[in-house]
């Protein structure tokens, strides 16, 4: 199911088409192209070029490690990211490695490098649905993740599955609609709540 943006301009076709569905397929991801999601993430910019972004990664295959990693996710997270293939753990260093003074931009710049993440997927028929929901202390603990860096999101990468083999409640999200504010509800000119007229 490809569920295209309804856009009111044009939009690159990558942008279009990335979405993220509950329900995804068992099939493996192959490393190559999970070396070129990552690559796609390195390139990706931040402030002063710091690249504060780290990601912990674990495939289906290594259940063990599967299973470490599903259990950082939420509860309702964890009930359907369980059939991706492939999770993974982002973390960002809240400082800079240059002077060790808080980088102001360190979420904004992992999201940048998940955001590259997505669209490189989405060129390779892939899928990706990035999460929130996690529970950082345990994923600290379990990972020994150092003071100063900080576990962010998750996120669930694979192949679309087939929604009949999946619980109604997850086949409904993945059939919803993708409804977005329209511009003037965000792009603001003169002041703030004013619509820009660019």
């Amino acid at each position: 199911m490809i569920k295209r943006a309804e856009t009111d301009h044009p939009i690159n076709d990558l942008t279009a088409k990335r979405w993220s569905p509950y329900c995804f397929s068992k099939s493996k991801v192959s490393r190559e192209d999970l070396y070129s999601l990552f690559e796609a993430a390195r390139w990706a910019a931040s402030s002063y070029n710091e690249q504060p972004w780290s990601y912990i990664v674990a495939m289906r295959e290594d259940n063990e490690e599967f299973e470490r990693l599903l259990s950082c996710l939420v509860e309702g997270n964890q009930r359907w990211a369980a059939s991706a293939p492939v999770l993974v753990l982002g973390i960002t260093s809240l400082n800079f490695s240059r002077n060790g003074k808080p980088n102001r931009a360190a979420i904004h710049d992992l999201g940048q490098a998940s955001a590259n993440l997505a669209l490189e997927a989405t060129a390779r028929g892939l899928s990706v649905h990035q999460m929130i929901g996690i529970l950082p202390d345990k994923a600290r603990e379990l990972y020994a993740i150092p003071q100063g860096h900080e576990p962010m999101t998750a996120i669930a990468v694979g192949y679309q599955g087939e929604p009949k083999d999946f619980p109604d409640d997850l086949q409904q999200r993945d059939a919803n609609r993708r409804p977005r504010k329209p511009l003037k509800e965000f792009v603001f000119g003169a002041r703030w709540g004013n619509p820009s007229e660019l």
